[in-house]
């Protein structure tokens, strides 16, 4: 399959245990902005995995520079998310960024498990 289909069906999942959690608990555990920290990390991943496969296409030998330059852009990003909430918010600053960072490490984790996949792939075509 391919990453961005990947990536659909785990928002998807991601949505379904939230609205379940909020249906169930109500948001004393989903931030009541946790639909739109979705929607931020479905964009900077898809971003982020653009960048990356399309650099690492048209440059093969400086993949390393195309990951780190999508990872800081990753990293600024989502730190100047949180410090624009906390700066501007006054209530619920350690729900927001619990949940921001649980989704940061969730799509993360997605996002180095595909292109471990595809740098594996590409590997094995080179022996």
């Amino acid at each position: 399959m391919s990453f961005f289909k990947n990536l659909l069906f785990v928002t998807l999942f991601l949505v379904l245990v939230a609205g379940a959690l909020v249906y169930l608990q109500g948001y004393n555990l989903v931030h009541p902005y946790f639909w739109y920290m979705v929607l931020f990390f479905v964009f900077v991943t898809g971003f982020t995995y653009y960048i990356i496969t399309m650099g690492s296409k048209s440059d093969p030998g400086n993949f390393q520079m195309y990951y780190m330059g999508a990872t800081a852009f990753r990293v600024l990003m989502c730190m100047g998310v949180v410090f624009i909430y906390v700066y501007f918010s006054a209530e619920r600053e350690l729900q927001f960024t619990l949940n921001f960072f649980l989704l940061y490490f969730l799509f993360t984790g997605f996002e180095i498990y595909h292109i471990l996949t595809n740098l594996r792939r590409n590997s094995k075509k080179q022996l």
